[in-house]
């Protein structure tokens, strides 16, 4: 009987989506993360921040970054601007300085209950996963591939390693409601 490396693989792919979309949320804290994913309208091609400067998190509500390119400051700086980050960066040559405004009460509940919501989709997608490779495990049986024996020990496996993966989103959830709630 195969690990289930396929489901695992899947399984594994999505908590990672799941990870990097928590790294996006912004918390009070200056984090490099935080802009990670924006493009930048680079000479009429979109390009990623990351590879038109250097992002650093020099103080604890400060980012900065290094542009590369003089040209592109501007560019980078109307990015940040309309991004859905809410954040005012400020212009010094070619360094640009983009202060983290600590989060009010208010704002801080929103964003838990976005971290709620993304990880029950994560759940919900996790779960899709499970009743799939589940199917597949049912329609050996059904095939006489594989015996009812095997076919409810291979579902039982599938559902330990879907625990697994729920405990992975539970645990990283509340780790950035937790980082969130700090002040």
């Amino acid at each position: 009987m195969s690990g289930f490396d396929n489901y695992k693989a899947q399984c594994s792919k999505t908590l990672e989506h799941f990870k990097v979309e928590l790294k996006r949320l912004r918390s009070g804290r200056a984090s490099p993360s935080i802009l990670e994913g924006l493009q930048v309208d680079y000479y009429g091609s979109q390009v990623s921040l990351q590879q038109l400067g250097l992002v650093a998190a020099p103080e604890p509500r400060m980012l900065t970054i290094q542009v590369y390119d003089q040209g592109a400051v501007e560019a980078i700086e109307k990015a940040i601007q309309q991004s859905d980050l809410g954040l005012n960066p400020s212009r010094d040559g070619a360094l640009i300085r983009v202060v983290i405004p600590s989060l009010n009460e208010e704002r801080r509940k929103e964003l838990i209950k976005k971290v709620s919501k993304m990880s029950e989709e994560t759940r919900v997608a996790l779960r899709n996963l499970r009743r799939d490779e589940i199917e597949g495990v049912k329609k050996k049986a059904k095939a006489k591939e594989m015996s009812e024996d095997d076919s409810r020990r291979a579902q039982e496996e599938i559902q330990k390693i879907l625990d697994k993966y729920i405990a992975d989103v539970d645990a990283s959830a509340g780790a950035k409601e937790k980082e969130l709630m700090e002040v």
